[in-house]
């Protein structure tokens, strides 16, 4: 005989999971009990349940395996909404449980009574409210199933309190019932074979990664097609590192913010083959012109996907990793072997190619007494070169300077919010990242708004003792919203100063009564080292203190707010429109269009 908290316990075992992130609260004691009891699942304790919930979701984005938490009813589940949500469009494996009342109370707005089963239904993959207390192994069986399998996303498990507490035989291997999900489905090899002659008459091919390679595993795959066709390859922000982007056929990755020559590549090709990714508006802006004068052949998983967001010539249904593989044997049969350079087989194109990447790399100014915010961020990968680390990242103007600045050449190794853009997502998905490869450095890249949103998991991040480190680039703005504000309403700040705004902010004059908060006082409330570094010089010394460090530590740097995530594509354009120069407070910024013949063109 088991309670239903000790058959969950059991449950999550035999799923092989070995860290739950879970909340106590009134309504989920007896599961906490139960945990408390089962030494195979290290349980922590986050300062919040949103904290929570992206710790399980950093978890999941760098192992590829399914991330948990834990909640309580009401507010407790209500607080995890978040982190389900961006876990369900970024498409990371999840499972979280949240704790109800008891089903006799369930319908009379009872204390602490939420409907977290109606409340996550459009952003899970499916949602379960246990009915029955035998059927609590079965559907922990199916949730971990479903979470995994096909297209990864979330699902939640909401669990009444008497539930819990009810005693039984637990059946564990009792058969799933899911008529209606069938994640495995058949290579379309037919579908393939007819697109493989549109690839091999292309004269400007370009291939175009989302994170569905990330998920399918399938980057060495998607390096090999690279290689044998020498074709150019441009990710999205969630497939970075699908390609190395040391690699000469690497392209780096497009959108708002991508390289110019990533858009470039993409936009001006003959033919382009989008492998796992959906087309998301952050790409494309107006989806009319994007890739205008290309035949588009689209590989998705998800049937729903295939012109969604943009109609195309062959939408093929397949499993990113299959339906490389299955390619890459068909080019070898027909004598294409593996090239790890780039330009053999079509010398114009990457002539045209390596202009753009020659004449617009990624750069940014670099003035006298202030620390340009792209310099941490290079600064820090020269620091790490070699050491397999994880980056992290919140959202927001960091973020974007993150990917730009520091090259990565493996899968996993970013872990951001990309498709609901989350704020406060950098630390607690770096404790995620920390427990799932403890002996790897892991590091989240914050701005100080950000960092703010969940800045009480340093508690927990203390008390575990995780020796996660921290750069907050620190301008005392909420970056990107007053770039857009500089871009439409000619620099008016609106709520967009975190600090005192009856204190004059001097960037060149640095002093606690000035910046706000004070993060070194406030980390050190939490008992965490965190080192202020304020001119250019002291720099690299700072990074280097805070590597070498055993513990946690927090750098925070003192960055200009006016600069601004270059190049920039505005919402609604297309790649032509790309600002090139920071924009002017009269909305007027230096633009690809305005400079002619400068950009050269392969149309």
């Amino acid at each position: 005989m088991m309670t239903g908290a000790e058959a969950l316990v059991q449950s999550l075992v035999r799923e092989g999971v070995d860290v739950v992130f879970a909340y106590p609260g009134g309504a989920s004691m007896p599961i906490h009990q139960a945990l408390s009891h089962e030494p195979s699942i290290r349980t922590i304790l986050p300062r919040h349940e949103q904290g929570g919930a992206f710790a399980a979701e950093g978890y999941g984005r760098v192992t590829g395996k399914v991330g948990v938490c834990m909640s309580t009813s009401g507010p407790g589940a209500t607080n995890m909404i978040t982190g389900i949500a961006d876990a369900f469009l970024d498409s990371i494996p999840l499972v979280a449980f949240t704790a109800q009342v008891g089903s006799s109370l369930i319908g009379s707005s009872a204390f602490q009574e939420t409907d977290v089963f109606g409340m996550t239904a459009p952003i899970v993959k499916h949602s379960y409210l246990v009915t029955k207390l035998e059927d609590i192994p079965r559907i922990v069986r199916e949730a971990f199933y479903i979470a995994r399998t096909g297209r990864p996303g979330p699902v939640v498990i909401d669990v009444p309190k008497n539930f819990q507490e009810g005693l039984f035989v637990p059946d564990f291997d009792a058969p799933m019932d899911l008529p209606g999900y069938r994640p495995e489905i058949e290579l379309n090899e037919k579908a393939l074979d007819e697109v493989l002659p549109v690839i091999l008459a292309a004269k400007r091919p370009a291939i175009y990664a989302g994170g569905g390679v990330v998920i399918a595993e399938a980057a060495g795959e998607l390096r090999e097609f690279a290689e044998r066709l020498q074709i150019p390859v441009a990710t999205s922000l969630m497939g970075i590192g699908a390609m190395p982007e040391s690699h000469p056929l690497s392209v780096r990755w497009l959108g708002m913010h991508g390289a110019v020559y990533a858009n470039n590549t993409v936009n001006e090709a003959d033919v382009v083959i989008a492998v796992g990714t959906r087309f998301d508006d952050r790409v494309t802006g107006a989806v009319k012109t994007f890739c205008e004068h290309a035949r588009i052949i689209h590989i998705d998983l998800d049937a729903a996907e295939l012109n969604k967001n943009k109609r195309v010539e062959f939408a093929v249904r397949a499993d990113a990793k299959k339906a490389l593989a299955y390619l890459n044997e068909r080019l070898e049969e027909m004598g294409y072997p593996v090239k790890a350079y780039a330009e053999s087989n079509r010398p114009e194109w990457f002539g045209i190619i390596r202009q753009w990447k020659e004449r617009y790399p990624f750069c940014y100014e670099k003035r006298e007494h202030e620390i340009a915010p792209q310099s941490v961020i290079e600064e820090l990968h020269r620091q790490l070169e070699g050491q397999d680390a994880i980056i992290c990242t919140g959202v927001g103007q960091h973020q974007m300077f993150t990917a730009q600045f520091f090259p990565f050449d493996k899968p996993r190794r970013l872990s951001t919010s990309g498709g609901l853009g989350s704020m406060g997502y950098g630390l607690p998905a770096a404790m995620g990242a920390h427990v799932a490869y403890p002996d790897k450095p892991v590091i989240n890249v914050d701005g100080d708004g950000s960092f703010l949103m969940n800045v009480q998991e340093l508690a927990t991040i203390k008390i575990e003792k995780m020796p996660i480190k921290c750069i907050i680039l620190d301008n005392q703005h909420l970056g990107m919203v007053v770039q857009w504000e500089d871009l439409k309403y000619d620099s008016n700040r609106a709520n967009t100063f975190l600090a005192d705004p009856d204190v004059t902010y001097d960037p060149t004059h640095h002093t606690p009564e000035v910046l706000y908060p004070n993060f070194p006082v406030l980390c050190a409330g939490f008992g965490i080292k965190c080192e202020r570094v304020v001119e250019p010089s002291e720099l690299p010394a700072a990074i280097e203190r805070m590597l070498a460090s055993k513990e946690a530590y927090v750098l925070d740097v003192m960055v200009p707010h006016d600069v601004h995530v270059l190049p920039m594509i505005p919402g609604g354009m297309c790649y032509r429109d790309v600002v090139l120069e920071r924009i002017a407070g009269d909305g007027k910024g230096r633009k690809a269009s305005d400079l002619g013949k400068e950009i050269p063109s392969a149309l």
